[in-house]
């Protein structure tokens, strides 16, 4: 009986310790219910309907860019493109084949979508071509019922209605690379189609042109397939802008430089630093960039030896030679080593040492003071000028007329040239200044090299009573440089008169009757343009070859003959704006380039000073 009882007893605590185990069951399942439809209702409501809404992001129309008077220089195009569904076309290479009966479509291209299909989902679609003419849409939707899975649809492309002409100012737009989805957060940078800009405006004011992106909601099944439209926000346009360039002019400098094989000009107005023109040949067409541009062609530019993608305004750097001479002056001027009076004797050659620096006059100018010198540029003077000033003070006052330093042009890219001093040297090579490298810096030789942008405001700066003018493009809110208006530019620091002499010898060289451009006066009565030539060399003339006069030598191979340069402003007595032109392997600046900037001169001079903004065109958006 005693053993009856104790089972009882164990029987009674297996049944409430399992009862207990029950209750705390139904207890925690109660619990957990609770938990998923009363308090974390919404979460798994919203859970449930982000697998039923697809938000997509949407591309907004980028902005339209136009010249100083509204005109359009890019632009959206509407295009036609075809995709295919691939669980809807069924044998996907047959259609793709009978498709490229109707329009162009080659090999490559069909099984690269092929392998694009195999990738994705079957109903998704995969675009085949995207540049389609009105009349290619004709014949395929014509033909539709023989093409089971085939789609049209529209969408925009970027155009440049005038392409080459302002290729390297507006540039283009490309497919995002990899390392630009690395460095960028933008969402919109991961859309398949997307395109940003790779140079140019449209590279600098990226971020300004592309907008914000629009979402797009759609309701998807279970798998995924689209069923309805719920509602579509466009985001927000990308801004419009408008540039300081003349499409007449820009049109017309590079038809001027058309006949050389490489060549630059710049025009600048030299009170506020607005750009002009920017002009650099051989140029490109931009609308091949948009797509994606093909293997062949882009080898085909990159291997061109006279650098077709290169924005020689810009990114060109070359010895300024004659040209430096002003600087040259300017910087002797305003330490007082010179008055406008004090002459130097040029024999044809200088003495330093047992070296000799000769002058490009064989015989020498003989007595020479600072107006003629720069009239007839006689190197002679000039090395001796810059044997009294030394290379640190001639470096000093080239920083301030803009040279030897990037000038914040609102354009990726910009090189900043070379103005080399003692220190430089002694850091960049480990050697020591040697005085016969003051001698040829003192002529834009040796170490010394500019970018015809430089160049250009070198002369606005000199011309514009000393005021250091920073050049730009964009203009309006959206400009990330200054555009001078209101504020005058900071002065460069030297004397009014300095200036005025250098601006005579400047106005000699070109209508004194010994000038070195006399024969590029401007054709306008009563108008008159002042300026400087300039022949750099590309390479160490020898002793024998000098001798011999083979460096004058016309069947000389192109890469040995030196460069052509002039630059200039008009009119003399208001001066509006400066020109600088470089003309690689020209041979003579007085031959070559004079004659192209004063042809440009002759435009610029024929534009209305002050012009107001044009209108935007806002219909090329669409």
């Amino acid at each position: 009986m005693h053993q009856e009882a104790d089972r009882n007893r164990c029987f009674r605590r297996r049944t409430l310790l399992l009862g207990g185990l029950q209750v705390a069951l139904f207890a925690g399942l109660a619990t957990r219910l609770w938990q998923l439809q009363v308090r974390d209702a919404a979460t798994y409501q919203l859970l449930a309907e982000n697998n039923r809404i697809s938000q997509r992001l949407t591309v907004p129309p980028r902005g339209v860019i136009v010249d100083r008077r509204g005109r359009a220089l890019a632009v959206n195009a509407p295009t036609y493109r075809v995709r295919v569904v691939r669980e809807q076309a069924g044998d996907l290479r047959r259609v793709l084949e009978a498709l490229a009966e109707i329009v162009p479509l080659d090999a490559r291209r069909i099984e690269e979508v092929v392998q694009q299909a195999r990738l994705h989902r079957p109903f998704v679609p995969i675009t085949v071509r995207e540049d389609l003419s009105w009349e290619e849409v004709a014949r395929i939707a014509v033909r539709g019922p023989e093409l089971p899975g085939i789609l049209l649809d529209s969408g925009l492309l970027r155009q440049y209605p005038h392409g080459p002409v302002t290729a390297h100012v507006v540039g283009y737009v490309g497919p995002v690379a990899e390392h630009e989805l690395a460095r960028e957060t933008d969402p919109l940078l991961k859309l398949p189609d997307f395109r940003i800009g790779k140079s140019g405006i449209e590279r600098a004011y990226d971020r300004e042109l592309r907008g914000r992106a629009g979402l797009w909601r759609v309701e998807v099944n279970a798998i995924g397939r689209e069923i309805r439209e719920i509602d579509r926000n466009d985001g927000e346009e990308g801004a419009d802008l408008q540039l300081s360039i003349d499409l007449d002019l820009q049109a017309y400098c590079m038809n001027r430089l058309a006949e050389q094989e490489a060549a630059a000009a710049v025009v600048l107005e030299v009170s506020t630093g607005a750009v002009l023109a920017l002009a650099s040949v051989p140029t490109y067409d931009p609308g091949a960039f948009a797509g994606g541009l093909s293997a062949a062609l882009w080898r085909q530019l990159a291997d061109d030896p006279r650098h077709p993608l290169v924005n020689k305004c810009i990114r060109g750097q070359y010895p300024p030679g004659s040209t430096f001479k002003m600087i040259t002056a300017m910087a002797a001027l305003e330490a007082g080593l010179v008055t406008p009076t004090s002459e130097v004797y040029c024999p044809g050659f200088m003495s330093l040492g047992n070296a000799r620096f000769h002058c490009w006059k064989q015989h020498g100018h003989g007595r020479i003071a600072l107006v003629q010198a720069l009239a007839q540029s006689c190197d002679v003077y000039f090395y001796e000028l810059a044997r009294r000033v030394g290379i640190d003070a001639l470096a000093a006052m080239a920083r301030r007329f803009g040279l030897g330093e990037t000038l914040g042009i609102d354009l990726p890219g910009e090189k900043p040239g070379l103005m080399p001093d003692s220190r430089w040297k002694r850091e960049r090579l480990k050697q020591a200044w040697q005085k016969g490298e003051t001698l040829v810096c003192g002529i834009g030789q040796g170490f010394v090299s500019a970018t015809p942008l430089q160049l250009a405001v070198m002369t606005a700066r000199l011309c514009n009573g000393g005021r250091a003018v920073r050049p730009w493009i964009v203009r309006g809110p959206h400009a990330h440089v200054h555009e001078g208006k209101g504020v005058p530019a900071p002065p460069v620091g030297v004397a009014r008169a300095n200036l005025e002499l250098v601006l005579k010898g400047m106005f000699e060289v070109v209508n004194g009757p010994r000038g070195t451009a006399k024969a590029s006066a401007l054709p306008i009565a009563g108008t008159f343009m002042g300026g400087k030539t300039g022949t750099s060399q590309v390479r160490r003339i020898s002793k024998t070859e000098r001798a011999l006069g083979a460096h004058k030598r016309m069947d000389r191979p192109r890469e040995e003959r030196d460069h052509a340069l002039f630059v200039a402003y008009a009119p003399h007595d208001r001066p509006r704006y400066a020109v600088a032109v470089v003309v690689e392997h020209g041979e003579s600046g007085a031959k070559a380039a004079a004659p192209i900037a004063r042809d440009i001169m002759v435009e610029a001079l024929k534009l209305e000073p002050g012009t107001p903004p044009g209108r935007l065109d806002m219909a090329a958006r669409r």
